[in-house]
């Protein structure tokens, strides 16, 4: 399994970004697939997930009503459009999947299946 993440860059607070990220390797029925971030000095931790079929969907507390996770089946893409972007969201942003229910992956990063390579946001105020 490959999770391909991209889309990450500088950007003023206030602004928007879109991350995506190309999943292959296998087929991801009964998966979700989401995103986690790193900022420098802590611990990564969950920002939204969404499940490969049906795509229900699930975010953190703190990117609710900010940030969109989509999918494009056919494409075997997963996004995340991130508005209204603060200083604070500033981490690095890892792709991942698992087949653990979406709703429990707010937990945290543990036993997660697939990891992919991160891509850096920095927000400046």
């Amino acid at each position: 399994v490959q999770l391909q993440a991209s889309g990450g860059g500088l950007v003023q607070a206030g602004g928007s970004l879109r991350l995506s990220c190309a999943a292959s390797g296998r087929t991801f029925r009964g998966y979700a697939l989401g995103w986690f971030r790193q900022a420098p000095g802590k611990e990564r931790e969950f920002v939204a997930a969404i499940t490969w079929v049906g795509g229900s969907t699930s975010y953190a507390d703190s990117v609710k009503g900010r940030f969109t996770i989509s999918r494009d089946n056919a494409k075997n893409t997963v996004y995340l459009q991130m508005n209204s972007l603060k200083p604070e969201d500033t981490a690095v942003y890892f792709c991942a999947a698992d087949t653990k229910d979406y709703t429990a992956w707010s937990k945290g990063p543990s036993g997660i299946d697939y990891w992919g390579r991160g891509t850096l946001v920095t927000v400046s105020s």
